[in-house]
């Protein structure tokens, strides 16, 4: 692949003069740690998801529900896969050419970090899409976003990030060791063929692409729940919306922020004459900040639920010493009162008209 050079030993001929000198203790306490909270924070996420789903499966939530569970079952995968490799590739000392004979090794860990790179930031786009359909077109979404097609969606985004992912192997272009020597992926050293460049190219563009859905979609979406709240209509169901929508631009504003480096530094990359102008130690640590976004998603479903941003709200106002309302005491007494209204307004005789008038004046 790639010209003259035999696939095991593509891209060694650039690492014998650019290698990236990183501490290797450092590297492999990163990559453990990273590997394991990443794991363990999209497992307890897929469970809380997982219970909400089967609460919420016959409502306009669970389509919602089951792309958010794509998205961290995603990452949780992203975690696991490349995370062990990783682990492996520092455990044999960095030693390439003993464990990568025909590429293969290589060939796996850059499809892998495509995919489980590109796959998130297209599932935050087409979850904010489906949030933008089911709050401004509700009968169009309950009609047709069916369980059924949110998974024909699910599939179709992971086949799109898997061509993606494929594309170099398919036009026979071997994927890169990288000049730390810990990752593989697109070309970024000495980049002069416009192939390579346009795989760097793709996958930034793809991946602003889909943050940039997200923004408007989440902005149409934000407006239109804003609208109906002043208009004091359709209060059936609001709180939901708010809820995911909350969710979605904690999204997208993790994605925008994780993302942002390495998707900038890949285009430069792609866009620069003559060569990358980019250090090993900016691109590791581009690389670095976007792997935070897998580590960061689960958390705004464990932290951002209605259950736990009620809780929190009241711990801080108790702590300014805003004096909070009880709502479940005032919608019980509420219910008492219409109870004893009903009760009375049933009864015979004259009692009814002397005791309606001053409860009903109470309830007001």
């Amino acid at each position: 692949m790639n010209g003259s050079k035999s696939p095991g030993l593509a891209g060694f001929a650039v690492l014998k003069n650019t290698t990236c000198h990183t501490e290797k203790k450092i590297s492999v306490f990163f990559s453990i740690i990273f590997m394991t909270v990443g794991i363990l924070s999209n497992s307890l996420a897929i469970v809380i998801l997982m219970k909400a789903y089967q609460r919420f499966r016959q409502k306009s939530k669970a389509s919602f529900l089951l792309l958010a569970s794509g998205l961290v079952v995603t990452d949780l995968f992203g975690h696991l896969i490349n995370g062990a490799i990783a682990v492996f590739v520092y455990a044999s000392d960095k030693d390439w050419i003993r464990f990568n004979q025909s590429n293969i090794l290589c060939s796996v860990f850059g499809i892998c970090m495509v995919f489980f790179g590109l796959c998130p930031l297209f599932l935050g786009s087409v979850m904010a899409v489906e949030r933008c359909i089911g709050v401004t077109k509700p009968i169009f979404h309950s009609t047709k976003m069916t369980s059924r097609h949110v998974k024909m969606m699910l599939t179709m985004v992971c086949l799109f990030a898997v061509l993606i992912a494929l594309l170099p192997i398919l036009r026979f272009r071997a994927y890169q060791i990288q000049a730390s020597r810990t990752w593989c992926f697109y070309k970024t050293e000495h980049v002069e063929d416009w192939e390579d460049r346009f795989y760097l190219l793709l996958f930034s563009c793809l991946g602003f692409l889909a943050l940039a859905i997200s923004f408007l979609c989440n902005a149409v979406t934000g407006i239109t729940l804003l609208r109906v709240k002043f208009k004091s209509q359709q209060r059936q169901g609001r709180s939901h919306h708010f809820e995911m929508i909350i969710q979605l631009l904690a999204i997208m504003c993790v994605s925008c922020i994780c993302w942002s480096p390495f998707l900038v530094t890949m285009a430069r990359i792609g866009i620069s004459e003559g060569g990358s102008k980019e250090t090993c130690e900016t691109i590791l640590f581009a690389l670095r900040m976007a792997t935070w976004n897998q580590i960061l998603d689960p958390w705004v479903y464990i932290l951002l639920r209605k259950a736990v941003l009620r809780n929190l709200y009241k711990i801080t106002s108790g702590c300014c010493g805003v004096h909070v309302i009880n709502l479940h005491m005032w919608e019980l007494s509420s219910i008492k009162n219409s109870l004893k209204v009903a009760a009375i307004s049933e009864s015979p005789g004259s009692s009814k008209e002397k005791n309606l008038q001053p409860l009903s004046s109470m309830g007001q």
